[in-house]
């Protein structure tokens, strides 16, 4: 008998976070919202990548599903092995205590007015049950590997927007997650101080082992990093690899293929060529022509 024909991989199957052809749909003021529409992204262990995209693009919806405050609709998401779509109450809960940690955009949501830099550390790793002297040296270590020893009895009015959002990211670190994620985390600041910020994030990444996805407007924060992802109308659409961190280092942009074959075209491509409803596809040797249909469209 002919031995089985192979399996092919499942898509993502080496990833650290995964989604496929994902989902999600709201409701606002009985308007129904797709938000994402069948978005793929692959994220491997130890990247540090920015997402990119207009207002209204899906990025920040995204976020929140992988943080799992939102349920995806549809398609798949997964994240160090959880699948966000099965997740129960309580799983749910201990995937966003355990796995992931959250910095938001507004400093003042992040952290507790009453606590210090260290007592607001302190607290998931209380809620998760761990022992004093564990969460003590813990808490030290984030506060000195993100430059806010100093802070470290002071309570946030007694911090600046740097400090405290640093602080947070301290915070999001307790529990050591795999994935940190950073909703425009340096949205509210100078270019000095986030600098100050992206540079603790860089420290969560490459010293303190977090999987670091950050969404943001910053083309400074964005251009440091070796992978950038743009989220238009709901799906990936294109992704810059860059050869270093620098701002001179050398980059290249792709656009994104999901796996029915989609490719979406950019806007100044398609007014370029005057692309509309059809294209033409010619197979080359080694690559693939993409030409307007106009003449077709005018024929009687």
């Amino acid at each position: 008998m002919p031995a089985a024909a192979e399996r092919e991989p499942e898509y993502g199957h080496d990833a650290l976070v995964v989604c496929d052809n994902l989902v999600r749909i709201y409701q606002a003021e009985g308007i129904e919202v797709q938000a994402l529409q069948g978005l793929d992204l692959l994220v491997h262990d130890g990247e540090m990548i920015a997402i990119v995209g207009a207002s209204g693009s899906g990025k920040s919806t995204l976020l929140q599903v992988l943080a799992g405050v939102d349920a995806p609709t549809a398609g798949r998401a997964r994240v160090a092995g959880h699948d966000l779509l099965d997740l129960s109450r309580g799983e749910r809960v201990r995937y966003r205590r355990d796995v992931v940690g959250f910095v938001r955009q507004q400093t003042a949501r992040n952290l507790v007015p009453y606590l210090t830099a260290t007592q607001v550390i302190d607290l998931p790793m209380t809620i998760a049950g761990r022992p004093r002297r564990e969460r003590a040296q813990r808490s030290a270590l984030l506060l000195e590997a993100l430059g806010v020893t100093h802070c470290a009895d002071r309570r946030p009015d007694q911090m600046s927007g740097g400090e405290q959002q640093r602080v947070a990211i301290g915070v999001a670190l307790a529990n050591e997650p795999r994935v940190l994620l950073a909703d425009e985390p340096t949205g509210e600041l100078d270019s000095e101080t986030a600098q100050e910020v992206f540079s603790a994030l860089r420290t969560a990444n490459r010293d303190l082992g977090s999987t670091v996805i950050v969404v943001t407007h910053d083309a400074a924060v964005s251009g440091q990093v070796a992978r950038t992802v743009a989220i238009r109308d709901g799906r990936t659409s294109s992704e810059v690899l860059r050869s270093g961190d620098s701002h001179d280092a050398l980059a290249e942009e792709y656009a994104v293929m999901d796996g029915a074959g989609r490719v979406q075209v950019p806007r100044e491509y398609r007014e370029a060529l005057a692309l509309t409803r059809r294209v033409r596809l010619a197979l080359a040797e080694d690559h693939v022509q993409i030409r307007s249909d106009r003449d077709a469209e005018e024929s009687p």
